[in-house]
C-alpha cells in the first residue's frame, strides 16, 4: 500500500511540474521577452546543481567516464532542448506539444533506416495516424508560421537522435540517466555560455531593470525544468512503461487546456480533429508496445520454467 501511495505521489509530481514548466517559460516568453538560449544555460546549471545535492543524499552515484566521449552527444541534447524551447516560444502550447508527438514516428525511422530494425504492420499504421494528426494540426493553428514549424521539425529530429543515442549510449557505459546527465547538463551550459553572446543581446539583458517577479520566475523554471527530470527517471526506473505512457497523455490533455485558459490559445474544429487523431495514435502505439513486451515477458517466462 505504501509503494503504491508514494507511486500515486511521485506521478502526481511529474504530470504537475511538467505542466508547470510549459506553462511557465511560455508566460516568461510573452511576458518578460526572456532570451531563449540563455534560459536554456540557466535550466542547466540549476539541474547540475540539483544532480550534485542528489548525488549527496545518494540518490544516484556518479560513473567515471572521459568526457570526449560525451562531447557529440551534449552537442545534440543542447540542440534539442534550445530547439523545443524556441518553438514554444513561436507556436501555441497546443502545436509545440503535438509537434513533440512526431518524436515516436521519427524515432522508428531511424531505427528502421540506420539499424534495419523491423516494426509491426500495427505499429506502422498508428505511427501514419499520429503524422496525419500533427499535420492538420499544424495547417489549422491559428498562429501558424514558418519559422514556428521550422523550429518544430528540427527540434523533433534532434530529440529523436538523441533519444537514439541516450540509448546507445546507456547500454555502452552502463549509466542510468541521471548518471549521463549529471555530464551533459554541466557541459551543456558551458556551451552555451560561449554561444550567447554570438546569439542573443547580453547586454541588453544584464542591464535592462528586472523586476523580483522576473526574478523568482526566472529562477523557478530552472528548478521546476531539474524536478521534472528527476520525477521522470523515478518514474520510468519504478513503474511499468503502461503507467507511464498514461501519465504522458493526461499531461497532454491538460496542457492544451492550460494554453487555451492562460493564453487564449483557442483550437478550431479541424485543430481538434488533428489533436484526437495524435492522441488516438499514441494511445494505440502505446498499447501495441505495452503489449508486445508482456507477451514476450510471458513466452520467456514459460520458456526458462
Amino acid at each position: 500500500m505504501k509503494k503504491k501511495i508514494l507511486t500515486a505521489f511521485y506521478l502526481i509530481l511529474n504530470i504537475f511540474f511538467s505542466i508547470v514548466i510549459v506553462l511557465l517559460n511560455k508566460w516568461l516568453y510573452i511576458n518578460v521577452g526572456f532570451p531563449n538560449i540563455t534560459l536554456s544555460m540557466i535550466h542547466f546549471v540549476v539541474t547540475f546543481i540539483g544532480l550534485i545535492i542528489c548525488e549527496k543524499f545518494d540518490i544516484f552515484c556518479i560513473k567515471d567516464i572521459a568526457i570526449k566521449e560525451m562531447f557529440l552527444i551534449t552537442v545534440i541534447f543542447c540542440g534539442f532542448v534550445v530547439l523545443t524551447n524556441l518553438s514554444l516560444e513561436h507556436n501555441t502550447v497546443g502545436t509545440y506539444q503535438v509537434a513533440k508527438m512526431l518524436t515516436t514516428p521519427c524515432v522508428i525511422m531511424m531505427q528502421i533506416v540506420f539499424y534495419r530494425k523491423q516494426f509491426s504492420i500495427f505499429v506502422k499504421l498508428t505511427l501514419i495516424l499520429i503524422t496525419i494528426g500533427v499535420v492538420i494540426n499544424f495547417y489549422y493553428d491559428i498562429q501558424f508560421n514558418i519559422i514556428g514549424t521550422v523550429y518544430a521539425s528540427m527540434g523533433v529530429f534532434l530529440m529523436s537522435l538523441y533519444q537514439v543515442m541516450i540509448n546507445i549510449k546507456q547500454r555502452e557505459f552502463q549509466m542510468d540517466p541521471m548518471q549521463l546527465l549529471y555530464y551533459q547538463a554541466p557541459l551543456s551550459a558551458v556551451m552555451l555560455f560561449f554561444v550567447v553572446p554570438f546569439l542573443e543581446p547580453v547586454e541588453q539583458t544584464l542591464t535592462r531593470s528586472w523586476s523580483l517577479i522576473d526574478l523568482i520566475m526566472v529562477i523557478l523554471s530552472g528548478i521546476v525544468a531539474f524536478l521534472v527530470n528527476l520525477t521522470s527517471y523515478w518514474i520510468i526506473g519504478k513503474t511499468s512503461p503502461l503507467t507511464y505512457n498514461m501519465a504522458g497523455h493526461f499531461k497532454f490533455c491538460l496542457l492544451l487546456l492550460g494554453g487555451s485558459l492562460l493564453f487564449h490559445e483557442t483550437l478550431n474544429i479541424n485543430q481538434v480533429i488533428g489533436i484526437t487523431l495524435t492522441l488516438i495514435g499514441i494511445i494505440l502505439y502505446a498499447h501495441v508496445k505495452v503489449s508486445t513486451m508482456y507477451l514476450l515477458h510471458y513466452y520467456l517466462k514459460k520458456t526458462f520454467h
